[in-house]
């Protein structure tokens, strides 16, 4: 028999609807890595390096005329020995391996943060909190400014052959004159701008961190790069000025770099003051291995 009933069906007394919690989202959780400092906030760090260059200024201006004179001797050992083919590749290198020899001017920097003075020696000898993964972060370097070497030949091989290489004199109106050289300098800028960014972004914050914190080599290259990512327009700005300023050293016969390596290593202090968290209970969740003393 069908029914008369127009009304809606009577609840079904099995019906556990009601029973399941409703979804929400989750809540907000603070990004303590981003900073969202304004990009303007770079040429204040270079500020801050100017004035703890010039604050006791000798042993930081030594510092740079080391840097120069090892800078100087590593060019004519390329050219004593016939690998000027390098010469370009080696000097992009620089940008990775800088961070590495800048630790004396941190100390000097975090020295002038706690009202002290730093010698020339204390900036030489130095010794990081985290000292065996500092070793593990300059073999890491080191192997990634190999590796763009290699792929910096390879490069030209394939563009050019297995051939000798021209010569400092030719190579010049070899790239700007020919359309090999043109598609050369543009798939090895892209290459090379890919290097440089990630060697940039995991060696620029954690060298300082190693000096100044207990961590293992992995979490402070990850957190490096981390910062960076968080921060990326004001990181951005400070990256080229860092480029900006080495170019200025290269063509000035490396003579700059006397005042210019001095002064981005203590800009890059700042940097890394003004966007590393300082709290160790926050910092400890950050770490792969090993918690912070």
């Amino acid at each position: 028999m069908l029914s008369d009933r127009t009304g809606p069906p009577p609840p079904d007394e099995y019906d556990d609807h009601d029973l399941i919690p409703e979804v929400v989202p989750p809540l907000p959780v603070e990004n303590r890595l981003a900073k969202e400092l304004p990009q303007e906030t770079a040429m204040t760090w270079l500020r801050q390096g100017w004035s703890d260059l010039w604050t006791n200024p000798l042993p930081s201006l030594l510092y740079g005329f080391g840097v120069f004179l090892i800078s100087v001797l590593v060019v004519w050992l390329l050219f004593r020995f016939d690998l000027d083919y390098a010469l370009f590749p080696a000097l992009a290198g620089f940008m990775v391996i800088g961070p590495l020899i800048a630790n004396g001017l941190y100390v000097k920097s975090r020295n002038l943060e706690q009202g002290k003075s730093t010698s020339f020696a204390e900036m030489i000898f130095v010794k990081p909190r985290s000292l065996a993964s500092s070793f593990m972060v300059g073999l890491i370097l080191l192997m990634l400014f190999l590796l763009w070497n290699r792929a910096a030949v390879v490069i030209w091989a394939l563009f050019f052959g297995i051939q000798p290489f021209p010569g400092m004199d030719q190579i010049l109106p070899t790239l700007f004159t020919t359309a090999t050289g043109w598609a050369l300098l543009i798939v090895g800028g892209a290459v090379g701008a890919l290097f440089a960014a990630f060697s940039f972004s995991i060696s620029v914050f954690s060298v300082p961190m190693l000096l100044e914190e207990r961590t293992d080599a992995l979490s402070a290259l990850g957190i490096s790069m981390a910062m960076v990512w968080n921060n990326l327009p004001v990181m951005i700005a400070w990256g080229a000025i860092v480029m900006a300023l080495f170019v200025l050293s290269v063509l000035t016969g490396f003579l700059g770099l006397i005042v210019i390596f001095p002064l981005l290593g203590h800009g890059t202090w700042h940097a890394y003051r003004a966007l590393r968290p300082d709290d160790r209970e926050h910092g400890e969740a950050e770490r792969m291995f090993i918690s912070p003393a």
